[in-house]
C-alpha cells in the first residue's frame, strides 16, 4: 500500500439490496486522505469488523439506527491507529477502538473512540470476545437469560461471535449447552474445543427430533439471533418460565416479504402465554453502561482458558463485501475480521 499515505479507498453502498446482497451492492472508490481539524484525530482502520447487523442498515426505513444512505461508506466497528491527533486524549501511534467504517482512513472528533491497551497481543479482540459481540452474548445471557444452574440453555450460530461466547458463559455458569450450527466441522468445535454438551447441524434433516433428543428436560434459556427453522424447532421444548433473548434474526435477513407456508405466529405465541414464556428484544448500544463488569469477567475468563475464542480473518479492503456477503450464509467460522493494514 505505497499510495495509502495519499489514497483513501471507500467501499460504499452502491444499491439497497433486493433480498440477499450481492457484489453489485457495493463500489469501491478512492478519494485523498481526509485531513484532521482542530479538535479532531485522523485514524488509519487496521482491522474492520464484519457483522450481522450491517444488512439491516443496508435498508431504506425506520430502525433502531438509521440505515447507511446511498454512495455512503458501509458502517462498521474499526480497530484504527491514531495518525494524527488535535486531541489533548489521543496521541499519534495510540490504537483505538473507532467507528470508521469500510475504509483506509476516517476522522474522529473523539467522542467515539476507546483506547486499546498497547500491551494487548490481540487488538482485533476488541471488536470480537472483549468487544461489542462479546458483551452482547454476556448482556443477553445474563441479565436477560438469567441461568441457573442445572438449567439447558440452546443457543443457534453457535461458532459465531456472540453465540461461541454465550454457550460458554452457560458452561461456566454450570448450564447443560446445545449448540446449532452449519456443518460438521462446527459442531465438532463447538463440542471438542468450547465444551457445549451438544450440537447439532441445522443443514441435516429432522433438527426438531434432534432438538428434543439432545434437550430431555426441555430448554429454559433459547439465545436467539436467527429464527427461521431453528426457532421453529425450538418453540414445542421451551419449559414454563423459559426466557428468550433476542438480538438478532439473521435467518431471515433476506426477505423481501413474508416467508411462504405455514403461519406459526400463533403456535409461537400460544407457547408463550402456556409456559410463561419471556421474550425480551435488546439492542446493545442500550447496554454498554455494563462494559466495564463485562470486560473485567471476560478478561479473567480468557486467561484462565474457560473462554476460548477464534477470529476468521480476510485479508484486504476490498474483499470487504464478499466476506459480508458470506457472513449471511453462514460461511465464516468465528468472528469475521477484515485486515485493512498491516502492522
Amino acid at each position: 500500500m505505497c499510495a495509502a499515505t495519499t489514497v483513501n479507498r471507500r467501499i460504499v453502498l452502491a444499491r439497497r439490496p433486493q433480498g440477499p446482497p450481492v457484489p453489485e451492492d457495493f463500489r469501491l472508490e478512492t478519494h485523498p486522505v481526509p485531513s484532521a481539524g482542530p479538535g479532531e484525530a485522523l485514524l488509519r482502520t487496521r482491522y474492520l469488523s464484519l457483522d450481522p447487523y450491517m444488512r439491516g442498515r443496508m435498508n431504506e426505513g425506520p430502525s433502531y439506527a438509521p440505515p447507511v444512505a446511498l454512495d455512503a461508506v458501509m458502517t462498521g466497528q474499526t480497530v484504527s491507529v491514531v495518525e494524527a491527533s488535535s486531541l489533548p486524549a489521543f496521541r499519534a501511534g495510540e490504537l483505538v477502538v473507532a467507528n470508521v467504517g469500510w475504509q483506509d482512513y476516517g476522522v474522529s472528533n473523539g467522542h467515539d473512540l476507546v483506547k486499546i491497551d498497547p500491551a494487548s497481543a490481540h487488538p482485533s479482540y476488541a471488536l470480537g470476545v472483549l468487544g461489542m459481540p462479546g458483551l452482547t452474548a454476556y448482556v443477553g445471557l445474563l441479565d436477560i437469560g438469567q441461568p441457573r444452574s442445572g438449567e439447558t440453555v440452546v443457543v443457534a450460530a453457535a461458532t459465531g461471535a456472540v453465540g461461541s461466547v454465550v454457550g460458554q458463559i452457560a458452561k461456566i455458569k454450570g448450564c447443560r449447552v446445545v449448540g446449532v450450527a452449519g456443518g460438521a466441522r462446527k459442531c465438532a468445535y463447538a463440542r471438542e474445543e468450547l465444551g457445549f454438551d451438544d450440537c447439532l447441524d441445522h443443514h441435516a434433516s429432522e433438527l426438531r427430533q434432534r432438538l428434543a433428543a439432545a434437550c430431555p428436560k426441555g430448554i429454559d434459556v433459547y439465545f436467539e439471533n436467527v429464527g427461521a427453522a431453528v426457532l421453529a424447532a425450538v418453540v414445542p421444548l421451551l419449559n414454563v418460565g423459559a426466557r428468550i433473548p433476542l438480538c438478532g434474526l439473521i435467518g431471515w435477513s433476506n426477505l423481501e416479504k413474508l416467508p411462504a407456508g405455514v403461519d406459526r405466529t400463533y403456535p409461537l405465541l400460544l407457547t408463550v402465554l402456556r409456559q410463561r414464556v419471556k421474550i425480551q428484544g435488546f439492542i446493545i448500544l442500550d447496554h454498554y453502561n455494563r462494559m466495564g463488569a463485562f470486560q473485567q469477567d471476560m478478561r479473567g475468563w480468557l486467561r484462565e482458558g474457560r473462554v476460548k475464542y477464534r477470529e476468521d480473518v480476510i485479508a484486504g479492503l476490498e474483499n470487504a463485501p464478499r466476506g459480508l456477503i458470506g457472513l449471511l450464509q453462514g460461511e465464516n467460522f468465528g468472528k469475521l475480521i477484515v485486515r485493512v493494514a498491516e502492522v
